[in-house]
């Protein structure tokens, strides 16, 4: 048997990153070529184990950042302004890039409009509550004020 160590994750043999037993001839003849493993030796274990640790100090990194990200939204208070009738229905709807876009001239954050979560679209003059997934695991409720349109 020869030891690899994994480049990437490998369906029914490993992550990314681990050192795994296969046969020579797996190793040589698709592990590599794939560009799915290499050969293990001590710099290239050494190495691996390097590059596994940067990648969970840089996973921390975000969701930190993401944590600040959403206490910076939950604090923010949007108002968009829409034509509307006179019973408070609107000319339309509020829409998720809408939303991206208040998000973006209020704070400077670019959110990706699809990580915008609206149940139902929005119809009414009011207040509501909108969920927000921020890219490194955290979601954050903003709060939304829609206002007719002078």
């Amino acid at each position: 048997m020869a030891q690899a160590i994994l480049l990437q994750d490998v369906e029914g043999l490993g992550e990314n990153g681990t050192a795994v037993e296969v046969s020579p001839g797996y190793l040589r003849n698709y592990l590599q070529p794939r560009g799915l493993a290499q050969p293990a030796s001590p710099g290239a274990l050494e190495e691996a184990i390097r590059r596994k640790e940067a990648a969970e100090k840089a996973e921390r990194e975000a969701a930190a950042k993401a944590g600040e990200i959403a206490s910076l939204l939950s604090k923010t208070v949007l108002t968009i302004q829409h034509r509307a009738g006179e019973d408070g229905k609107l000319y339309g709807s509020v829409t998720n890039k809408e939303i991206a876009d208040a998000i973006r001239e209020a704070r400077g954050l670019k959110i990706d409009r699809r990580k915008i979560r609206l149940d139902v679209p929005i119809h009414e003059i009011g207040t509501y509550m909108i969920e927000v997934e921020i890219p490194g695991g955290a979601t954050a409720s903003v709060k939304t004020i829609v206002a007719e349109e002078k």
